[in-house]
């Protein structure tokens, strides 16, 4: 065998797995829809107040119950049946996302129902986040887990190159209520999913009894564990200043590039490309130092800066393919370390903290970003975000370069005698 083939078949081999396949196909239609959904409420959004700082209202309603409630929701995830929860939250998505189109295609929607409604969402992902993430391991098992997390930031990206490209071609023909109602049917697909899976051949951990203080325990383990807790620390900056796409590309869309709602379609579109080809060059490699987090937070900062120079939008175009790959590469990174460093008893309280790191730091994020945007310029705000990636890969290298050699099994360096006082 060829290592070009070798290289092949590691790059899809958790699909080898039945159950995962079937949530893997789920998943692709309904993430196109959820994409769907995100670009026509950001324009709709703009269309009623203009506002990069509405923008980021909206985008921080939507995770502030993850930033508040998250940690609540990973101990839901380690006490319950993973499946069953993921039905329930599968259902509640699909009704607030037909609820927001009924409301577009009576037109009676104003800008408190959307911030409601994102609210409502957000409590969604309270549950359903920690739950998916570690119902991933109950699929695979740990052999394939840092490939599915990959081929499952791949799905992301499919999504996202069909989701936005729909989205564009919908509100410019025929109007925005199209793209909620068809979100609200992707649904189906997961759910259908989930119904088909074989419960015999998932990777069960047995379920955490209730019990008083299982919330602080949680928080306890990971500030004793520093390979759970610098990848949290990196996810928390960078999430809050550099992961706010979705209010950062209309702006830079509209008001940069003078574009419409097919431009803002277009960045997103080329961003999954370019995320999609960076998703499989890491599924198709083995397991990864935890320095290589750092080195691709400074890789993804650069990149990130480097689009906010752009001097045009086809030069943009062309850098945000790169900063997609790049994004994508430490966001699985980022998760797999998490995912195989924790213990199994604490996975879902592990990865709710991950959700609160990535998802809940847009509402502090997502008006900081929103605001500098509207005042300050898209350039300024996209850069802000790129600045805080890099510098936070310089600082946690030292630390991720011990939690390495903790993992190789050597021993840390020996400090040099102090010198004698003179």
């Amino acid at each position: 065998m060829t290592s070009r083939t070798a290289t092949f078949r590691r790059m899809f081999s958790s699909l080898r797995v039945p159950n995962y396949r079937l949530f893997f196909a789920g998943q692709v239609v309904s993430l196109s829809g959820t994409w769907m959904q995100g670009v026509a409420q950001a324009w709709l959004v703009l269309e009623i107040t203009g506002s990069g700082t509405a923008l980021g209202v909206v985008s921080s309603l939507q995770f502030l119950p993850v930033l508040l409630f998250g940690p609540l929701g990973g101990v839901f995830a380690d006490r319950f049946d993973k499946r069953r929860v993921l039905y329930a939250t599968q259902t509640v998505a699909a009704a607030l996302a037909a609820t927001l189109g009924l409301l577009v295609m009576l037109d009676v929607i104003e800008l408190w129902m959307i911030y409601v409604l994102a609210t409502c969402l957000g409590f969604v992902y309270v549950v359903d986040n920690p739950t998916r993430q570690t119902f991933i391991v109950e699929m695979v098992g740990s052999k394939d887990l840092t490939n599915a997390v990959s081929l499952n930031s791949v799905l992301v990206n499919v999504a996202r190159v069909i989701g936005p490209g729909l989205a564009g071609t919908l509100i410019v023909t025929v109007g925005m209520a199209p793209c909620f109602f068809i979100n609200a049917g992707s649904y189906a697909a997961v759910l259908l999913a989930l119904y088909l899976m074989n419960p015999d051949r998932l990777h069960r951990e047995d379920l955490q009894a209730r019990g008083r203080g299982q919330l602080m325990e949680g928080l306890r383990y990971v500030r004793a564990t520093p390979e759970v807790l610098v990848p949290l620390l990196m996810m928390a900056v960078v999430g809050m200043l550099a992961y706010e796409f979705q209010v950062v590309l209309p702006l830079l869309a509209r008001f940069t590039f003078e574009g419409d709602a097919g431009t803002y379609g277009t960045m997103s579109l080329l961003m999954g490309c370019g995320a999609i080809i960076g998703g499989l060059a890491m599924a198709g490699g083995g397991q990864r130092p935890a320095t290589r987090l750092s080195r691709t937070a400074i890789i993804f900062g650069s990149i990130q800066l480097t689009t906010s120079f752009a001097p045009t939008l086809t030069i943009a175009f062309v850098s945000i393919v790169f900063m997609g790959a790049a994004s994508i590469q430490f966001l699985a990174l980022g998760n797999a370390t998490l995912q195989l460093a924790a213990a199994p008893e604490m996975r879902g309280r592990v990865m709710a903290l991950w959700a609160v790191a990535f998802l809940g730091s847009t509402p502090i994020g997502g008006p900081i970003v929103g605001w500098i945007g509207e005042h300050l310029g898209p350039r300024v705000a996209l850069g802000l975000g790129g600045a805080a990636t890099v510098a936070c890969g310089i600082l946690a290298y030292p630390a991720l370069a011990r939690v390495t050699m903790r993992a190789n099994g050597e021993p840390p360096p020996i400090p040099p005698p102090k010198s004698p006082p003179v």
